[in-house]
């Protein structure tokens, strides 16, 4: 039998990573297993940056998160040295009525966010690049910008070891069970069995079958996110021009990008966000990116940001972990309470992952937490 540990947490990403940092640097014992390599491009936490706001089109109820996510971030930048969070201001751009300005600006005024409202033309005067049709509009919120997913992946590890975590990397893990006192587990690895008071799970596109054992069915799909040579150089598309932006054109598809903020060469980052999802496991996921992908997107760019529609430089795939109301799922296992689970983060959770190793956190040593996650309960997919 092998060492025991306070809490084992299976899977190192996003949530996995600040999970075990938040328990460590509180003297747990923990024992992190990732499949893959620290900071890997295999699941939803790669590709160089993620959006960071607070105006929430999604839900009024995830700004306190975020509120908090925001804290988070500039903690983990203090203790570490690096910046995780580039604050660039933002704007959620398209027709009035679209969920992006509409729920947005819904958010911005229930938790009295501090946001201006631009018209077409204002946006294109403020940021000439950007080219909406004259009945579009915009909310532009200050506090905007951007998280480095890998460096945050990396950042938390290290940090996590630091204060003592365990991590092991490469390692898959072959199955887990709870022990029937009600606390306890045994998990099982190809290189050994552990022990553990409390387990978390945070396995991304990897936690279906959990999610299925409480009635919550995982969809998982393909993305793409694509880098552009800008016409005329990527100058004005740089930090400190050039806002983060979720774009919604006039047929309600929703874009989002990016500032270039490292070398002249990597272009910027643009993706749209759900269209063209294609349904896949991480087994079968297609890596390949195809001409009538890029030339889709390019349409697009033509429309709001024509002098971004350059050159192709290069694709990433990644994958939406989607659950049926695209929020997410964060509880305790409703039959084994030394488990929780957070997963589902349906393309739209990096920007909390600061928060979400607090809340792991505090399910594993208190078995509750004081911020609101009653949004994220399984039971919500329970039909009576």
């Amino acid at each position: 039998m092998g060492k025991t540990y306070d809490v084992i947490i299976i899977g190192l990403g996003g949530m996995g990573s600040t999970t075990a940092y938040q328990l460590a640097k509180r003297g747990k014992r923990v024992l992190g297993i990732e499949q893959f390599a620290p900071a890997h491009d295999q699941g939803s936490s790669h590709g160089g940056s993620r959006i960071y706001r607070q105006a929430y089109f999604e839900d009024p109820a995830y700004v306190p998160l975020l509120l908090r996510a925001y804290e988070l971030w500039e903690e983990i930048k203090r203790e570490s040295g690096r910046e995780l969070l580039t604050v660039t201001g933002g704007l959620m751009m398209g027709p009035p009525d679209s969920q992006t300005v509409a729920g947005s600006i819904k958010s911005a005024k229930q938790w009295n966010l501090p946001y201006e409202t631009l018209s077409a033309a204002e946006v294109h005067k403020r940021f000439p690049v950007f080219t909406p049709s004259p009945n579009q509009v915009a909310l532009y919120e200050k506090k905007a910008g951007f998280v480095r997913p890998e460096l945050s992946v990396y950042t938390h590890l290290v940090e996590a070891e630091k204060h003592g975590a365990d991590l092991r990397f490469f390692e898959k893990v072959r199955s887990w069970e709870p022990h029937s006192s009600g606390e306890g587990v045994t998990v099982v690895t190809e290189s050994g069995t552990f022990e553990a008071g409390k387990l978390v799970i945070t396995a991304g596109a990897w936690s279906s079958q959990i999610l299925k054992d409480i009635g919550v069915s995982l969809e998982v799909e393909r993305q793409v996110m694509m880098f552009f040579e800008p016409i005329g150089g990527v100058e004005p598309y740089r930090v400190g021009h050039f806002p983060i932006y979720i774009w919604e054109a006039d047929d309600y598809t929703q874009l989002y990008g990016f500032p270039s903020f490292d070398l002249r060469g990597e272009g910027a980052k643009v993706a749209f966000f759900r269209k063209g999802g294609v349904p896949c496991t991480p087994e079968t996921i297609d890596r390949n990116v195809y001409t009538e992908e890029i030339q889709t997107l390019r349409d697009y760019l033509e429309q709001g940001l024509p002098s971004l529609s350059g050159r192709f430089l290069e694709a990433k795939t990644c994958m939406y972990a989607n659950t049926p109301d695209q929020h997410f799922v964060i509880c305790r296992h409703p039959d084994y309470e030394q488990v929780n689970i957070a997963a589902g983060f349906s393309g739209h959770g990096f920007k909390f992952a600061s928060v979400i190793g607090e809340i792991m956190a505090d399910l594993a040593i208190d078995g509750s937490t004081k911020h609101p996650i009653d949004l994220f309960r399984p039971q919500r997919f329970v039909h009576h």
